[in-house]
């Protein structure tokens, strides 16, 4: 069964890789309505064989519509998703508006598919940081708890939009053809270079980034005790999150059992080639819908064997955002 779909942002980058993706899984939609702001008003998206013309995102948007995918900003989703749910539709938002409201699912189809059901209108798909890190994490807590999770993020240019993964192109250029790096997606050069991500800081020194690791996880875990500290930085990398994941757990546990768990679990692919020192890339997770993991081994810095670390890495575009929205949509149906 079809149904009526929209997508709102679907000139930026989470809005083209939904389109890619929709069709990748052929996702049954009757029809399809295709919005952004009205700058990107009256363009043209060629899409399964058929042109559409983008539509100024207003408070209008939504009659005949039963799900809408929402990658516009936060400002926008808090503007028109309301209205959206007026209108009967089951909003998908991709932004940080909703995530920590108590009555708006967060979701990952891989960890809390059951808290689908329960939405009121909207459900909000996590941060890419939080989905990347946690969907390898969650096999492992459920077969042993983890008491402390230590992450170190690094960041492509990809997360901060489509603007962001032009600049570190240009700024490139522009370095190695010996001129001044042209800043405006980010605040600093991020081409040869790396720096704290591009969030606010709030009072208490933590990035806003490194916040929505802690409250996110907590939440889509339904495990409000877990306790969690987050460094995260953007390296000159066009796609696909990379992060280090220290994990305390309640009893031991080895790199074999690590490596049994996450090998059986759904969205995850094991890449751990000790004896070629060959483990996850951006690269390898560039285009692919599964978070790679690898550099599993025990942290003898904690006793009773009770220490792992991993390494992971994931498409920001698609797992990180477009494709875990099309799931979510996809168990709607």
């Amino acid at each position: 069964m079809g149904c009526n779909l929209a997508i709102a942002g679907v000139t930026g980058a989470v809005g083209q890789e939904f389109l890619r993706i929709i069709e990748e899984r052929d996702f049954p939609f009757t029809s399809l309505k295709v919005l952004a702001s009205s700058r990107s008003a009256g363009k043209q998206v060629d899409f399964k064989g058929k042109t559409y013309t983008v539509e100024e995102l207003t408070k209008d948007s939504f009659e005949g519509i039963d799900i809408a995918l929402f990658s516009a900003g936060g400002a926008r989703s808090k503007e028109f998703a309301p209205a959206a749910v007026e209108a009967g539709v089951v909003v998908v938002d991709n932004s940080s508006a909703f995530r920590m409201d108590a009555d708006v699912p967060l979701v990952i189809p891989e960890i809390n598919p059951e808290k689908i059901g329960e939405h009121k209108g909207i459900i909000a798909n996590p941060n890419c940081s939080t989905i990347i890190g946690i969907v390898p994490v969650w096999p492992l807590h459920k077969a042993n708890p983890v008491k402390r999770m230590v992450v170190s993020t690094y960041q492509a240019a990809s997360g901060a939009g489509y603007s962001a993964m032009v600049e570190l192109e240009q700024q490139s250029r522009e370095i190695l053809d010996g001129k001044a790096p042209t800043m405006k997606a980010f605040p600093c050069q991020i081409a040869f270079n790396c720096f704290n991500h591009n969030s606010a800081l709030g009072a208490d020194g933590y990035n806003q980034e490194e916040t929505k690791m802690v409250k996110e996880t907590q939440k889509i875990f339904d495990c409000p005790e877990i306790a969690i500290t987050a460094t995260c930085v953007r390296i000159p990398v066009m796609r696909a999150h990379c992060e280090s994941i220290n994990l305390e757990f309640t009893e031991a546990i080895t790199p074999d059992e690590v490596r049994e768990l996450l090998g059986a679990a759904p969205g995850v692919t094991v890449l751990d080639d000790v004896e070629h020192n060959r483990f996850p890339m951006p690269i390898d997770a560039t285009g692919k819908d599964d978070i790679f993991v690898g550099r599993i081994r025990q942290d003898f810095s904690l006793g009773g064997h009770r220490g792992i670390n991993i390494w992971v890495a994931g498409d920001q575009l698609r797992k990180g955002a477009a494709l875990n929205a099309v799931q979510i949509a996809e168990k709607l149906l």
